[in-house]
């Protein structure tokens, strides 16, 4: 069973997109799919990025720890909001953080937003950063629209049947691009 890394990347208060993080570790474990951690960058109160990791003399044990979650996930799904057309700093922040530790990862990215855009709008930018930094994105999106009417906080989806069968297409894809790189 493959190991999935979620990172939750708001760290703003009142967020609603961690209610999709807790969604997808749910449903993967729910299902059988994959151990999961989730990566929660509220937790992690990284400081501003001023240089990555392998070249900091005194790096703390947040960032040491962060990037041995990444390194050993075997996937990596993103949640992030969009907050007026682009990610958090919080979440790009985390990403330059790192580099060899996304060589090749598979990311799937999943985007919220208040609005009926769903965050699709962050997509472009988002990829364009892990594409620099060599990380592998899946090429299925997960946008979710209005999602304070479409989750509750614990990430239990108001209309289960229709979430759960859009994760299943957008998991399969994570998942066969794990499988792929294993292959590889």
């Amino acid at each position: 069973m493959p190991h999935i890394t979620i990172i939750s990347s708001s760290i703003r208060t009142g967020r609603k997109s961690h209610r999709v993080a807790l969604y997808f570790k749910n449903y993967l474990e729910a299902n059988n799919l994959a151990t999961v951690d989730i990566l929660d960058l509220k937790e992690y109160n990284f400081p501003l990025f001023d240089e990555r990791l392998q070249y900091q003399k005194a790096p703390t044990t947040e960032a040491l720890d962060f990037a041995a979650k990444i390194k050993s996930a075997e996937g990596v799904l993103i949640v992030t909001p969009e907050y007026n057309g682009g990610y958090p700093a919080s979440l790009k922040n985390a990403i330059d953080l790192l580099y060899e530790e996304w060589h090749r990862k598979p990311v799937a990215i999943a985007t919220v937003s208040d609005g009926i855009f769903g965050g699709s709008q962050v997509i472009t930018s988002l990829q364009f950063s892990l594409w620099k930094i060599r990380a592998w994105t899946v090429p299925a999106m997960f946008p979710v629209s209005k999602v304070e009417d479409s989750f509750e906080e614990d990430g239990t989806p108001i209309d289960k049947p229709a979430v759960d069968k859009r994760a299943s297409r957008f998991i399969n894809e994570l998942l066969w691009c794990i499988e792929a790189k294993k292959r590889m």
